[in-house]
């Protein structure tokens, strides 16, 4: 007979609890015990390295795919940090719908690096990148070892390659956003629950409720369910729902008080605005139900659609190879996955969808996936049956291959994306070479000018010093624009004029061209009254550098998407991302004499 285990909170305390629960028990394809075998699972410190490898590259490679990133996070740290940045609607004292407790986690660090090293700005925003890496690739950690307790060695190991190589995970890990915030919560809300630690799993789905993104909370709706109705811990749930609400919302409430000059609850300004007003959900448009499928396939590829279908494959198998009944000391599967399904159900239903309102259940698209996967290797084990022999002795190819493939298709994603778009940062990271190089006055404003690219702008960190401004341009676009914090000393209580929670267009955002030094412009065919093609006004600007920048409209729909070697090339279509100089206006250069 197998021997018997009981689950603990935890880890086992014995060594005979950690032989007992390392060992897997070695079926055919009735249910019947004909061995024990160890499945072979990579250790923690090689899965740390994996996962802390693949999210340093994100935090180097990534591009800021949200101008909400730079304008709600970047740029109010930026201020924070040195003084000077811009400021949205949602931070004016009189909405106070964002949360300076959540920058102030990024911007501490950022600030103890720039003082003890003395780094330029760029280098403290990927400094801030790195530390986001650390901490996401950490939460990964934590989240596959309580895989592999709850589910099993081969999900674990499953998850964890596709953690790693997908490009859903590599574009949210270190995004500086509450979703993705909320996302490592996640993290550490499901390992703690697949390791029983309720009080963890309490803990972090409240930080990540308050601090993060206040929607999150239904993520802990089937572990509440677990605690209160299965376990019968109503107690001590709701012992510890006080403890985490009083740990973190006095603190944020007390700080966010300070910053905004009166008294302020965050998370309940944007429940507020999102739900109990009338503009609030749609006011920057809408999207069919389907724009979260494609989404999902785009950064997940057939994962997402192997996540989807979990359930009914379990279903299935379950049904087929009729398995043996699992302990009530596991949890029903249908409840360890419900998060994700409850996620897709509320959000899908909203008439303003984003791609980034999906980053707190990508980890949950990973599990779901590799339990797809490990129920199709019982499948096909029951196929291609092998008398008294494991499932895995015959289907690893299966899964190896599942993984390669996706793999594939992921990397492919990440390295189609950097290539298409990478052109903003390219270009500021131009513009810095130049004012190393360049003699460029240090006494006086120097103005850098965005008409309609200025949704691509990836934050004041990358400007060149701190007399250089970013001023807009008119452009095509007809909403409000972000305007600079006050610079006086408590400029985050000020309530700024010309501010409206409506996105109506406020003029008082835009400069006059002529007072622009430098304009940075995606050179389109087509042109407007607002939009011209500066590049062709050779008398008024001159283009010091163009790198290519995909054009989507006339670009192969597949090949924009993934990349592919020779025919992503040959099949889209590219144009120029220009960084011009004024021709009116010309500092001498350190090394000629003329820029």
């Amino acid at each position: 007979m197998a021997p018997t285990v009981t689950r603990r909170s935890g880890f086992p305390h014995t060594r005979k609890d950690k032989e007992i629960l390392k060992r897997k028990h070695k079926e055919d394809g009735g249910g019947n015990i004909v061995g024990i075998v160890e499945p072979w699972t990579p250790s923690s410190y090689t899965a740390l390295k994996a996962l802390l490898s693949a999210r340093l590259c994100a935090a180097i490679w990534a591009l800021i795919n949200d101008c909400d990133e730079t304008y709600n996070y970047w740029e109010p740290t930026h201020y924070l940090l040195f003084g000077k940045g811009f400021q949205t609607w949602e931070y004016a004292p009189q909405y106070a719908l964002r949360s300076y407790t959540y920058l102030l986690i990024h911007a501490v660090p950022g600030w103890i690096y720039s003082s003890l090293l003395q780094s330029n700005r760029m280098l403290v925003f990927f400094f801030i990148r790195c530390m986001l890496a650390l901490g996401c690739s950490s939460c990964e950690l934590y989240f596959y070892r309580g895989i592999c307790k709850e589910f099993g060695a081969n999900v674990g190991r499953l998850t964890l390659g596709i953690l790693v190589f997908s490009a859903g995970m590599f574009i949210s890990s270190t995004a500086y956003l509450p979703s993705s915030f909320a996302m490592y919560m996640t993290l550490m809300s499901m390992g703690a629950w697949y390791h029983q630690s309720y009080e963890l799993a309490i803990f972090t789905t409240a930080v990540s409720t308050f601090l993060g993104w206040p929607f999150a909370g239904a993520l802990g709706i089937p572990i509440a369910y677990d605690i209160v109705y299965r376990k019968r811990q109503a107690t001590m749930f709701i012992k510890w729902c006080f403890i985490s609400t009083v740990t973190v919302l006095v603190p944020m409430v007390q700080i966010d008080s300070q910053y905004f000059g009166c008294l302020v609850i965050a998370p309940v300004n944007i429940v507020m605005y999102n739900i109990f007003t009338s503009h609030g959900p749609d006011l920057y448009g809408t999207e069919p139900w389907t724009f979260y499928i494609f989404n999902g396939f785009l950064n997940f590829n057939i994962i997402f659609l192997a996540a989807l279908a979990s359930l009914p494959v379990y279903g299935i198998v379950q049904y087929v190879v009729q398995l043996p009944k699992k302990s009530n000391v596991y949890l029903p599967l249908w409840l360890s996955l419900s998060p994700m399904y409850l996620w897709l159900a509320i959000f899908m239903l909203q008439p303003h969808k984003e791609e980034r309102f999906l980053f707190p259940v990508y980890p949950l698209f990973c599990l779901a996936g590799a339990v797809t996967v490990d129920c199709c290797q019982k499948l096909l084990s029951l196929l291609l049956t092998v008398k008294r022999q494991h499932y895995l002795n015959h289907t690893n190819w299966f899964a190896l291959a599942f993984v390669i493939s996706t793999s594939i298709l992921g990397v492919s994603r990440i390295i189609g994306q950097y290539r298409a778009y990478h052109a903003p940062l390219e270009i500021f990271m131009e513009l810095n070479r130049l004012a190393v190089e360049e003699s460029f006055p240090s006494d006086r404003p120097i103005n850098i000018c965005l008409g309609k690219e200025w949704h691509r702008f990836p934050s004041s960190f990358f400007l060149p010093g701190l007399n250089w401004n970013l001023q807009f341009v008119q452009s095509e676009f007809r909403g409000q624009l972000p305007k600079p914090f006050s610079p006086e000393a408590n400029g985050t209580s000020i309530i700024p004029d010309k501010m409206n929670d409506a996105n109506i267009e406020e003029k008082s955002r835009y400069v006059l061209l002529s007072t622009c030094h430098f304009l940075i412009d995606l050179d389109r065919e087509e042109e407007t009254a607002r939009e011209p093609r500066y590049s062709k006004h050779a008398s008024e600007w001159t283009i010091l550098h163009t790198v290519p920048f995909m054009d989507a409209a006339r670009s192969h729909r597949l090949l924009r998407a993934f990349y592919v070697p020779f025919l992503t090339e040959q099949h889209c279509t590219y144009i120029n991302y220009t960084l011009m100089q004024s021709t009116k206006w010309k500092p001498k250069s350190r090394y000629s004499g003329h820029l």
